[in-house]
């Protein structure tokens, strides 16, 4: 059988090497395209991952299939000459997430099918995450470690199936690799300002986690070379995206935790939420056992700055003319009071600290709306505006201060996206600084 290559990840840090790998969790056309131009310059490997929510058998919030987002990401690869066989598909929280709603019975058989549509669509980094209760579930009682790890092993069960009928067709096709555990920060980031103290995975539960999967692993009949394919589990290191930024990680809080995973040979920690570290706690994150570090809003957090930095020097050009603005940032928050579904419960505050929240929030809620036909649409006219009337650099000082020093350099096009898109990288090489990921190839 073929050696998925993310297993270097474990080898290497094994070996004692700070090396490890950043995965981009976004659906996001730009963010994708800046990580594989960023990668082509770096002559590096891509991870690029897709959530439950995002894409799933019934399309998810994209309308994507997961074979639809594996297309996407390789029409993007193709334009921009970036090698296929140096990105990697992941998908995360694979498990009854999105059908919580429902009774173990139909939950899990949706559940199956999501990790089917994943499995035979290629993705080959495959997070099992079954921790979330159900309706069948007992309210008042906590979802024991037996129970996840059973539903998990079921879905692994079908993650192998689907794998060995995909061989069928693909006899080169490499096999997943499966993360395990949940114990992540809250979904879609910490609500408010205050730091309340992220508490750090304890070092037995991250063991009873391990132990209990393993034995479930074995009770369901997957075999010793499919456990070796687990290669990370998801803990809590004490770090957090948030409202305001982050809680930011303290390697002295988690050091037992970290010094923990020496006694496992074949993993590596899994870190989420990742995003607003600076470059210095993700590198002591990845030379601390973590091989796996993901973010998401960090970078379409970027990408709308960047927009909002371009819709300025827009509003400078356009004064005084009839061509029609884009409008984009008033569009966007119009999209978002239209239906509050995606970040009613993650803003508090007064109605002007909201507002101010929905377009600047390190939560980055507004990522959710950037699909919309009405945002796009104005994110169209307003590169199509600047690709027209140019961007003079007096403005590009102004507003996009590290991007005009590139170009004055030669290092990057006067042109918007590419604008925007270096906007983005800025936050991709705090990643690339810690992970050392070319080493993987």
């Amino acid at each position: 059988m073929l050696l998925n290559p993310l297993k270097k990840i474990v080898e290497l840090q094994k070996e004692g090497k700070s090396v490890g790998i950043y995965s981009v969790c976004s659906a996001n056309k730009y963010v994708i395209e800046a990580a594989l131009k960023r990668g082509k310059s770096d002559g590096s490997c891509v991870l690029i991952e897709s959530t439950a929510n995002q894409c799933d058998q019934n399309g998810g919030y994209t309308g994507m299939k997961p074979a639809d987002f594996k297309e996407f990401v390789l029409e993007i690869a193709e334009k921009n000459g970036f090698d296929k066989q140096k990105i990697f598909l992941g998908g995360d929280h694979l498990g009854p997430l999105t059908f919580a709603g429902k009774d173990e019975a139909e939950a899990m058989a949706d559940a199956e099918e999501l990790i089917r549509h994943y499995v035979a669509a290629g993705f080959t980094k495959i997070h099992i995450d079954t921790s979330m209760k159900v309706r069948s579930d007992a309210e008042d009682e906590r979802l024991s470690d037996e129970v996840i790890a059973r539903r998990g092993a079921r879905l692994a069960q079908v993650a192998e199936k689907t794998y060995q009928e995909l061989l069928k067709k693909e006899p080169d096709a490499i096999p997943p690799v499966y993360i395990i555990g949940s114990e992540v920060p809250i979904p879609g980031g910490a609500v408010g300002s205050e730091d309340t103290g992220v508490q750090v995975t304890k070092v037995d539960d991250f063991k009873s986690t391990v132990q209990t999967f393993e034995k479930a692993f074995a009770d369901a009949g997957l075999g010793q070379d499919v456990w070796e394919r687990v290669i990370g589990v998801v803990v809590q290191p004490g770090v957090e995206e948030k409202d305001s930024g982050c809680t930011e990680y303290d390697r002295e809080k988690a050091k037992e935790l970290m010094a923990s995973i020496k006694d496992f040979p074949n993993l590596v920690f899994e870190g989420h939420s990742t995003d607003y570290q600076t470059k210095i706690k993700l590198r002591e994150l990845v030379e601390d056992g973590v091989g796996i570090l993901k973010v998401g809003p960090a970078l379409t957090f970027a990408m709308r700055e960047a927009m909002f930095a371009l819709e300025h020097i827009e509003q400078e050009l356009l004064y005084g003319t009839d061509i029609t603005p884009s409008h984009f940032a008033e569009t966007l928050d119009e999209e978002m009071c239209k239906d509050d579904k995606y970040w009613k419960k993650h803003y508090q505050g007064s109605a002007l600290e909201i507002r101010m929240k929905r377009k600047y929030s390190f939560s980055d809620r507004c990522r959710y709306y950037m699909p919309t036909p009405a945002v796009e649409k104005a994110c169209d006219r307003l590169l199509e505006n600047l690709e027209k009337l140019g961007v003079p650099l007096h403005l590009l000082s102004q507003f996009m201060p590290i991007q005009y020093t590139k170009v004055r350099e030669g290092l990057l096009e006067n042109e918007p996206v590419a604008l925007a898109e270096d906007r983005i990288i800025n936050t991709i090489d705090e990643y690339l600084y810690a992970t050392h990921q070319r080493e993987l190839l």
